[in-house]
């Protein structure tokens, strides 16, 4: 009997993930947001990873629903849930403790359950088995079994989509894991590879963002150092960057589901262990800190140029956590717009790829129309994000919607002659 899949969550990570299986097992995508179920049956993806055309090329192979009998004749359940932090960057996982009890309720013998949300190792075998177990009455790794596949997908790049990404596998008993990885080998044009066990998977993963972040914070603090002596940090990059082992990064905002919050599982543990991760702390300081820094950069810049701070009118381009992208999850923009209005300035926000109607529970102000296409005029324009919307416009496009001498804080490098950039 060919497998049948349950992917549960239908998110930046599930969706593409229900479409690749989709294109060879019978496939239901399951969310409990059923106004995500309604646009999906009605061929619209408000996360834009997937095109119409996608939607309709797999609309008979898979079953969008919020109804948990419909994944009940399912024997493998991927879970691709959310796994945030709370307000004191703690991980919480109620997301994963409650779809492992919703599968729980329908789990059967032999059915495999797969988890793809990132975590601090040992979560899945720890934290979600057990739920498993408690709900259905089986026990693990004799009438049921894991596997772990940690998500790689990255929202926006229609390059290195999720069958064009090497993915790790693992699995609870060695019989398991060689069939989890068959599983992914099957749709997964770039290959796979096969961990030695689900915490080893789980900590592979959880590093992969915590080196970049910590990889980021480096170049941060050497841009707030080179800020403070006048000197270019892109110019410094440029030039150390000619030696061929010298990693070459860019200062910027650090912000997403992924590298802003996956340092803090792995902290987390590390703590619950007795082991202080002060590295991996102080990056995470030095990047969480970066929105306030630009926002009194732009201050510092106005001052200059004599203009008057409070009520003075900002206008922030882009809002979203990456370019060219509608994902909004803890974008770090938001710390840039509330330093700013604690100067008492008033502060729009322009982002082409927001859709007016996305629920406000990552910025819970409005995003007004096309600023370059009103009379309005601004005391200062932050270049947060580099959509290539933004990166297609001349600097006079921004000298026309300024108040006298403009004021141009260009974080991403886009815009010629900035009056600062990061």
């Amino acid at each position: 009997m060919q497998d049948k899949i349950a992917i549960i969550g239908l998110g930046y990570v599930g969706l593409p993930l229900a479409h690749a299986f989709a294109k060879k097992y019978e496939v239901v995508g399951f969310d409990i947001n059923q106004n995500r179920i309604d646009e999906l049956n009605a061929g619209y993806d408000r996360t834009l990873e997937l095109s119409d055309a996608q939607l309709v090329e797999v609309k008979d192979a898979i079953r969008f629903s919020s109804t948990l009998e419909d994944i009940a004749v399912c024997n493998i359940y991927i879970v691709t849930v959310p796994t945030p932090i709370d307000e004191s960057n703690r991980p919480d996982l109620t997301p994963l403790i409650r779809s492992s009890q919703m599968i729980g309720e329908v789990l059967k013998k032999d059915d495999i359950v797969i988890y793809e949300s990132t975590v601090y190792p040992g979560v899945t075998e720890e934290v979600c088995v057990p739920e498993l177990e408690k709900v259905s009455g089986l026990t693990f790794n004799t009438d049921f079994f894991a596997g772990y596949s940690p998500e790689r997908i990255n929202p926006g790049d229609k390059e290195h989509t999720v069958t064009k990404i090497r993915k790790v596998t693992a699995g609870s008993t060695p019989k398991i894991a060689k069939r989890v990885d068959a599983l992914y080998a099957s749709i997964i044009e770039a290959g796979t590879h096969l961990a030695s066990s689900i915490k080893v998977a789980e900590a592979s993963k959880v590093i992969e963002n915590t080196q970049r972040d910590v990889n980021i914070a480096l170049i941060n603090e050497l841009a707030l150092i080179f800020d403070t002596m006048g000197i270019d940090t892109n110019e410094v990059i440029e030039a150390a960057a000619t030696k061929w082992n010298f990693i070459k990064l860019t200062p910027g905002l650090v912000g997403g589901h992924c590298i802003g919050v996956d340092p803090y599982y792995l902290t987390y543990k590390a703590e619950e262990l007795g082991y202080k991760p002060n590295l991996i702390l102080g990056a995470r300081q030095i990047n969480n800190g970066m929105g306030k820094y630009i926002a009194e950069q732009t201050i510092k810049e106005m001052i200059k140029e004599d203009k008057r701070i409070k009520s003075a009118h900002i206008l922030v381009l882009g809002v979203t956590f990456k370019e060219d992208c509608p994902d909004m999850r803890n974008t770090k923009v938001v710390d840039i717009i509330e330093e700013l209005k604690s100067y008492g300035c008033s502060v729009d926000v322009y982002d082409p790829w927001v859709d007016p109607n996305e629920p406000k529970q990552h910025y819970r102000h409005g995003i007004i129309n096309n600023p370059f296409e009103a009379e309005k005029k601004y005391d200062a324009i932050v270049l947060a994000v580099a959509h290539r919307a933004f990166k297609k416009l001349s600097r006079s496009a921004y000298e026309k919607i300024s108040r006298d001498v403009p004021v141009l804080i260009d974080v991403k490098g886009i815009v010629e002659n900035p009056t600062w950039r990061l």
